[in-house]
């Protein structure tokens, strides 16, 4: 059987709750056993699973897209399941953000960020709580029995009729606090997407740079300089990539039809994925950290900072290629 946008979401769609629940346990475990290693495992596995979020939500752009062409399948199901998947995908983010910022703070300076690694816990939390949901309202797409169970057929036929009803009207007024409504008022508001354009390739350049000087060093260019001090320049890179986060999704809740199914999309989202990884390791594994002036990097550190790079001019090659390798603009 040939794989699919909506059979890959299948695959996927249980990282944010499987992931995110055995993060909590790790963290949580961290904190009762005062361990500083586990901790920092719990940190690396809630950054991981922030970042094998967004194919698992691109998939689901795609699979939605699908799931629309199908006569018996319910907008109203599907706009929940979106609504509840934006939150649970904010949350995560947030979560994955805060991890690698406390592992980078670690890094440099020995000591746990309190704040910050509170803050991952609270929202780990509230984002396993939204994943939950967001499954559960997942199945109901497909799986009426779900809903009608224990129903009369006059009862069923009534929550049918009356979710034909409002299909109708949440096309005509789907409600800014929502995925179609949130991409009607990105649409309406003439503004907004040029915007969202000039900050994303602000955003791609401020990390293609830091990338470029950070990496270099690991590829054993600037001898003279330890990787320590290109270290320190690491969260501008985070914040360019949280501002493409940011207008990513702006984008896609606009125009979901132009990405879900666009081959370069998901080409450019599997090698931000390795970009991320990438990022971490950069970020808290022990060679590229002991790389001091003057000396050379191993091989495997080298591999790590060509891998880097690449990723990088990868994503941005796909993001270029999205109106001519997938036909959708």
């Amino acid at each position: 059987m040939n794989m699919n946008v909506p059979h890959l979401h299948l695959l996927l769609n249980h990282i944010p709750t499987i992931g995110g629940a055995a993060a909590i346990a790790l963290l949580i475990i961290a904190f009762v056993r005062k361990s500083d290693d586990l901790k920092r495992i719990a940190l690396e596995a809630t950054y991981v699973v922030a970042l094998l979020t967004f194919p698992a939500y691109m998939s689901g752009v795609g699979a939605q897209q699908s799931l629309l062409t199908t006569p018996d399948v319910s907008q109203t199901f599907v706009d929940a399941h979106w609504d509840a998947a934006i939150f649970t995908f904010t949350l995560l983010q947030l979560a994955g953000a805060f991890s690698w910022l406390a592992l980078w703070k670690w890094r440099r300076s020995g000591r746990w960020p309190t704040t910050l690694v509170t803050g991952v816990v609270v929202l780990s939390v509230l984002s396993f709580a939204t994943a939950a949901r967001t499954a559960s309202l997942g199945g109901e797409i497909r799986h009426p029995e779900i809903i009608v169970s224990g129903q009369t057929g006059e009862e069923a036929q009534g929550a049918t009729d009356a979710q034909a009803a409002t299909d109708a009207q949440l096309d005509t007024d789907p409600g800014w606090i929502s995925g179609r409504g949130l991409g009607r008022w990105i649409t309406d508001k003439v503004w907004v997407w040029p915007a969202s354009e000039a900050l994303h390739f602000i955003g791609l350049w401020l990390i293609l740079g830091i990338v470029l000087i950070a990496n270099l060093r690991l590829l054993g260019f600037m001898r003279a300089v330890p990787y320590s001090a290109v270290h320190r320049m690491l969260p501008w890179a985070a914040l360019g990539l949280a501002i493409n986060v940011v207008t990513g999704m702006i984008f896609t809740t606009a125009t979901p039809d132009q990405y879900g199914l666009n081959v370069s999309f998901l080409w450019k989202i599997v090698f931000l994925v390795v970009a991320g990884l990438s990022l971490l390791y950069t970020t808290v594994f022990e060679g590229p950290w002991h790389v001091d002036a003057g000396k050379e990097p191993p091989l495997r550190v080298k591999i790590a900072g060509a891998t880097a790079i690449l990723s990088w001019v990868l994503v941005m090659y796909f993001g270029r290629m999205l109106p001519f390798l997938g036909n959708a603009f």
